[in-house]
C-alpha cells in the first residue's frame, strides 16, 4: 500500500496535476509573483521531512527526533545570512502575510499606528487593508504615488509621517515598478523616530542579484517571500538586526504559528544555495532587461504604462483607453496562452473586481531563458490580442504562436512526479 504511486492511489488527482503541468509548460506565465522552482526545490519540498513536527527552534524543540530538522533549518538560516548579510534570520514563516503579521506582533501593540503604501497604489493587503488583520488590529495610515508622476514622493511621505507619528514605517509593494531607495527611507524614519520595515517579497531576488538597492543595511526588519524572484518554494523569511531577534522569533513561535513546515524550510535552504551559485546574478539582471524591453515594446504599441516604464521585474499597463478592463484583458490573454493578472492602477475609477490595468512580469519567462527578442514577440502578441478584443481568430493564432515559443524554450521536460 505504501509503495503505490499517485496514479495508482488517486488517478483523478494525478490527472489534475498532469493538466497543471501542461498548463505551465505551454503557457507564458507572466504573473510577476509566480516563477518556476527548480527540480531540486520541488524534490525537496516533497521530501521525508513532511512527516516531522518540530515546534521551536534548532536546539530548543518541543519534540524529540529533530536532529536532522535542526540541521536543515540551521543550513537555511546560515545561507540566508550569507546571501543577504543579515544579522538574524527566521525561516519559519509560511507566507509573506504571516511574516508581516509576526513583525507587527513583535514590534507593535494593538492600535499602534504604522505607515504603509495604500493597496490601491500598489501596496499589499497586509499593509493595512481594512479587511485584513493588519487593518483590523492596528491603525494604518497610508501614502501613495503622486498623480502626475505616479511615483512615491518621499517629501510627501515625510509630511504624512510628521502628522501621524507612526511607530513603524513599511516600505515595499506588490505593484510598484520603480526602484526603492532604502537609505532615503531610513532618513524619513529617523526624522519621526519610527522603526523601518521593508517588505521585499517581490524584489528579493533582484536584491540578491545586485540589481536593486539592498534594504538590509538600512531597515530594522525585512520580510520576504521565497517563491517569487528568489525562485524557491512557497514560503517566507524575516531578516532583522540582532536587537530584534528575540522579539521576532517569539512572535513567529509561539506568537502567530506553531509547527514549522520542515519540508518547505529544507526547500528554502536549497533555493538559497542556488541563489548563491554562479549564474543567479546574471539571471536577475536578465529579468530586469526583459522587463524593460517588454515595457518598451508595449509603449511603442500605444499602451500607457504607469510611471512611464519599469525599473524592476513588472509593469502596470493602463487599459483605460483600450475598451477593455483589467479582468477582461486578463481573460482574453489567458485564452491566448498568456497568463497575467488584473490590477488596480493608481487613482483607479474601476472596482478591484474589474480594475483598469494588468500587471505583466518577467521572472518566469526569464527562467525559461527567454531574452529581449522574445520580449518583443510577446509584446506584439499582447498588443494584437488587446487591440482586437472581439477577434477570436487572432486569439487562436496567438495561442499557436505561444505554443511554438514554449516548445522552443521548454520547462520541466524531465519531471514526472506523480507516476
Amino acid at each position: 500500500m505504501m509503495n503505490r504511486i499517485l496514479s495508482e492511489v488517486d488517478p483523478q488527482m494525478a490527472a489534475i496535476l498532469e493538466g497543471e503541468m501542461k498548463r505551465q509548460q505551454t503557457c507564458l506565465v507572466m504573473i510577476p509573483s509566480e516563477n518556476y522552482a527548480s527540480k531540486a526545490v520541488l524534490q525537496t519540498q516533497g521530501c521525508i521531512m513532511t512527516n516531522k513536527y518540530a515546534e521551536g527552534y534548532p536546539g530548543a524543540r518541543y519534540y524529540n527526533g529533530c536532529q536532522f530538522n535542526d540541521m536543515a533549518e540551521s543550513l537555511a538560516i546560515e545561507r540566508a545570512k550569507r546571501l543577504f548579510g543579515a544579522e538574524h534570520v527566521n525561516v519559519q514563516p509560511h507566507t509573506g502575510s504571516q511574516a508581516n503579521m509576526a513583525v507587527y506582533y513583535a514590534l507593535l501593540n494593538d492600535g499602534d499606528t504604522f505607515l504603509a503604501m495604500d493597496v490601491s497604489h500598489g501596496g499589499h493587503l497586509s499593509h493595512g487593508r481594512k479587511q485584513n488583520f493588519s487593518g483590523r488590529y492596528y491603525n494604518p495610515v497610508f501614502y501613495g504615488v503622486e498623480k502626475d508622476t505616479e511615483r512615491i514622493d518621499l517629501n510627501h511621505v515625510l509630511d504624512i509621517a510628521m502628522k501621524c507619528k507612526p511607530k513603524l514605517i513599511v516600505v515595499g509593494a506588490s505593484a510598484y515598478p520603480r526602484i526603492l531607495d532604502f537609505k532615503e527611507w531610513r532618513e524619513v524614519a529617523d526624522k519621526v523616530g519610527a522603526l523601518l520595515m521593508a517588505d521585499v517579497a517581490h524584489i528579493i531576488g533582484l536584491i540578491a542579484g545586485g540589481v536593486h538597492p539592498d534594504p538590509v543595511p538600512y531597515c530594522d526588519v525585512v520580510t520576504t517571500t521565497t517563491h517569487k524572484t528568489l525562485r524557491g518554494p512557497r514560503g517566507a523569511m524575516i531578516l532583522c538586526k540582532k536587537e530584534f531577534a528575540e522579539k521576532i522569533d517569539k512572535a513567529v513561535f509561539p506568537g502567530v504559528q506553531a509547527g514549522p513546515l520542515m519540508h518547505v524550510i529544507a526547500a528554502k535552504a536549497v533555493a538559497l544555495k542556488e541563489a548563491l551559485e554562479y549564474g543567479f546574478r546574471e539571471y536577475q539582471a536578465q529579468i530586469v532587461k526583459n522587463a524593460k524591453k517588454l515595457a518598451e515594446c508595449l509603449m511603442k504599441e500605444g499602451f500607457r504604462l504607469v510611471s512611464g516604464g519599469t525599473d524592476n521585474h513588472l509593469m502596470l499597463v493602463d487599459l483605460s483607453d483600450k475598451g477593455v478592463n483589467g479582468q477582461e484583458a486578463a481573460d482574453l490573454l489567458e485564452e491566448s496562452g498568456i497568463i497575467v493578472n488584473k490590477n488596480l492602477i493608481p487613482y483607479d475609477t474601476k472596482p478591484p473586481t474589474q480594475c483598469s490595468g494588468i500587471r505583466p512580469g518577467t521572472p518566469a519567462i526569464t527562467t525559461r531563458e527567454m531574452r529581449e527578442p522574445e520580449m518583443e514577440q510577446i509584446g506584439m502578441m499582447i498588443s494584437r490580442v488587446l487591440k482586437h478584443p472581439k477577434n477570436a481568430k487572432i486569439r487562436a493564432e496567438v495561442r499557436q504562436e505561444v505554443m511554438e515559443l514554449c516548445r522552443n524554450f521548454p520547462i520541466y521536460q524531465d519531471i514526472d512526479i506523480w507516476r
